[in-house]
């Protein structure tokens, strides 16, 4: 638990500066967003989980002309189907992904993203995985943003993953 939290510390550190460095010098500085993303397990993880429910904070800071460089942080709770949950298997899954990437405008509104990263489990035990994260998304006027991705965390043989969905209002 201490090294979640510090890796809480460290991530929402770096975030905060860097969005206090931005404003006073760049009316186009970063922006962020809060927003919820269910998705549907597969793979490995779709044996196990019937969905996933979890919400996020993002950060995008520009980097270039339509690039951007991401730092986001969230909580999933992946959802045990309902035969395991008969036999006796906790109902739900905790994890936290904290991850950090690049988004590519390929044209007005839609992009190109890749984040990597580490998910921490909230179970006692649980331990931290790699993730990575492949996606596509739209950021429509008014400041709302949808994006679709697959995400992967390998670990010991296993790869828990997903199709997930993100819907986020970024702050203007």
């Amino acid at each position: 638990m201490k090294k979640i939290l510090l890796v809480l510390a460290l991530v929402g550190g770096t975030v905060f500066s860097t969005f206090a460095q931005t404003t006073s010098s760049s009316s186009d500085g970063g922006k962020f967003s809060i927003g919820i993303e269910p998705g549907l397990p597969i793979g490995d993880a779709g044996d196990v989980y019937s969905f996933i429910i979890g919400a996020s904070f993002k950060y995008d800071q520009p980097i270039a002309t339509g690039t951007f460089v991401t730092f986001s942080a969230g909580y999933s709770a992946f959802m045990t189907k309902s035969e395991l949950k008969d036999l006796g298997v906790k109902g739900s899954f905790g994890f936290i992904p904290l991850k950090a990437g690049i988004k590519y405008y390929a044209s007005p509104g839609f992009f190109l993203e890749g984040q990597l990263g580490v998910v921490f489990s909230t179970e006692s035990g649980g331990g931290s995985a790699f993730a990575y994260a492949p996606g596509i998304g739209y950021t429509f006027d008014g400041g709302f943003e949808a994006g679709v991705r697959y995400e992967g965390w390998p670990k010991d043989g296993f790869t828990t993953s997903q199709i997930g969905l993100r819907l986020a209002y970024r702050f203007q």
